[in-house]
C-alpha cells in the first residue's frame, strides 16, 4: 500500500464524511486547548521583538469543522493577550493547513470568507489584523517549510500514522494491526517504523521552525505496555468474520495491514530525547470516552443551541462506528473494493455495539510541548 496515495479521511460534507462524524477528535483538540494556548503564550511572549508576520502551521488538518478550530482558538488567545498587555500594533498571521495531497482541501477553502468574517466580528478588526491561509499539500515527514521560517507548530490524531506498512509483518496473518495475538517481532517492526518516522518528523521540524519556536502534538497513544490497538482490532475481527463467512477472500484480509501505531509516553520520550533539538515542556495523557453521550461538547458542534448529533443518534456503538468509517473507509475502499463497504461497517458496527454494552473504554491522547533549542 502506497500511503500517501490512500490515507486520507472521507472528504464532502455526506452522512458519512469525516466532516460530519469527527466529534471525538473535535472533543480531544478542545480537551487539549489548554496545553496549545499555554504554547502560544509562551512563544508570543518569547519572540522578541515580536515578528511583523507570525507563521503558524497545522499539520495533518483534514477538513470540517475540526481544521480550522485550533486556528481560531490560537488567534483568539493571541488577541486575548495583546489586548491585555495594551499591544496596538497586530502581527500579521500566515497559517499553513498541511495535509496528504488526498485531503479535501478544496472544503476548506470554501469556508475561509465565513471565518474571517466571524474572527472579526468576535474579536474585533482592530485586533484580528491580517490573516492568511495557505494549503500545504504533502506528507509532514518529509520537508515542507523553508528553514527557520515558522514559529509555531500544531498536530492533532494525526502522528500515529505511519510513513509506510511496516517491513517484516508477514507473520501477522489475520491481523491487521499491532494486536493481542501479533507476534512479538510484528510489534518491534511497527516499533521500528514509528521511531524512524518520527525522527524524520522532529528533524524536518527542527530546521523549519525559528530558533524558541513551539511544536504542540497530540497523539493517539496509549498508557500501556501493550501497544494493541482495541477500535482498530475490533475492525479487524470484522474483516476475520468476513473471512469465516466466505465474504472476503483470506488472502486478500492477510495483505491488508493498517500503518498506525498508539506509542506511550516513554517511547515518545526517547526519541525526543535521542533527537536532541528540542526541549520538553510538557509530556502527558489524556482520555477521550467511546460513549458518545459521556463527552462535553463544545459549541462549534452545536446546532441552534442543541447538539445536533445527539439529536439524531442515541446509538453510541453507531456514532463511533461512523466516526471510525470516516477514517477508514479510505483505505478499507482502496484494499478490498466498494462493493465491501456497507457490509463490514454493518458489522463494525454491531462489534463496536456489543463492546460498548460490555466494558468502558477510552481513547489515549499523548500530548507533548516541544521547543527548539537555542543554539550558542
Amino acid at each position: 500500500m502506497k500511503v500517501s496515495s490512500v490515507l486520507c479521511m472521507k472528504g464532502g460534507n455526506g452522512d458519512t464524511s469525516y466532516a460530519a462524524n469527527s466529534i471525538l477528535q473535535h472533543k480531544t483538540i478542545m480537551l487539549t486547548m489548554p496545553i496549545t494556548e499555554e504554547a502560544i503564550t509562551s512563544l508570543y511572549f518569547n519572540l522578541n521583538p515580536c515578528p511583523a508576520s507570525l507563521k503558524i502551521a497545522d499539520l495533518g488538518c483534514s477538513s470540517g469543522p475540526n481544521t480550522l478550530l485550533v486556528v481560531s482558538q490560537l488567534i483568539k488567545k493571541i488577541c486575548k493577550i495583546r489586548r491585555k498587555t495594551n499591544k496596538i500594533s497586530s502581527p500579521e498571521i500566515q497559517i499553513y493547513l498541511n495535509d496528504l495531497p488526498g485531503n479535501d482541501f478544496n472544503s476548506v477553502f470554501k469556508s475561509l470568507s465565513s471565518f474571517n468574517e466571524g474572527m472579526r466580528n468576535e474579536v474585533g478588526s482592530d485586533l484580528f489584523g491580517n490573516c492568511f491561509f495557505n494549503g500545504v499539500p504533502g506528507s509532514f515527514y518529509d520537508r515542507l517549510f523553508p528553514i527557520n521560517s515558522l514559529h509555531f507548530v500544531h498536530s492533532s490524531y494525526s502522528l500515529m500514522w505511519l510513513s509506510q506498512v511496516p517491513d517484516g509483518i508477514g507473520g501477522n496473518k489475520g491481523n491487521i494491526c499491532c494486536s493481542r495475538r501479533s507476534p512479538k517481532c510484528v510489534v518491534k517492526a511497527y516499533f521500528k517504523q514509528f521511531q524512524k518516522d518520527f525522527s524524520v518528523f522532529l528533524k524536518c521540524r527542527s530546521v523549519e521552525l525559528v530558533a524558541g519556536g513551539y511544536m504542540v502534538l497530540t497523539i493517539f497513544g496509549r498508557k500501556i505496555v501493550d501497544p494493541s490497538c482495541l477500535i482498530w482490532e475490533l475492525l479487524g475481527n470484522t474483516l476475520q468474520d468476513m473471512v469465516s463467512e466466505g465474504l472476503i477472500k483470506e488472502e486478500k484480509l492477510h495483505s491488508f495491514n493498517v500503518p498506525l501505531y498508539t506509542p506511550s509516553l516513554d517511547e515518545l520520550k526517547s526519541i525526543i530525547e535521542n533527537d536532541g533539538t528540542f526541549q520538553i515542556h510538557r509530556l502527558e495523557t489524556s482520555s477521550v470516552n467511546w460513549n458518545f453521550n459521556d463527552n462535553i461538547i463544545s459549541n462549534s458542534f452545536l446546532s441552534n443551541g442543541t447538539n445536533k448529533y445527539e439529536d439524531e443518534y442515541d446509538d453510541d456503538g453507531y456514532n463511533l462506528a461512523k466516526c471510525m468509517r470516516s477514517v477508514a473507509e479510505p483505505i478499507i475502499l482502496n484494499h478490498f473494493g466498494e462493493e465491501m463497504i456497507e457490509k463490514v461497517f454493518y458489522r463494525y458496527k454491531e462489534k463496536i455495539s456489543d463492546y460498548m454494552a460490555k466494558h468502558t473504554a477510552k481513547f489515549i491522547n499523548v500530548s507533548v510541548t516541544l521547543s527548539k533549542r537555542k543554539r550558542c
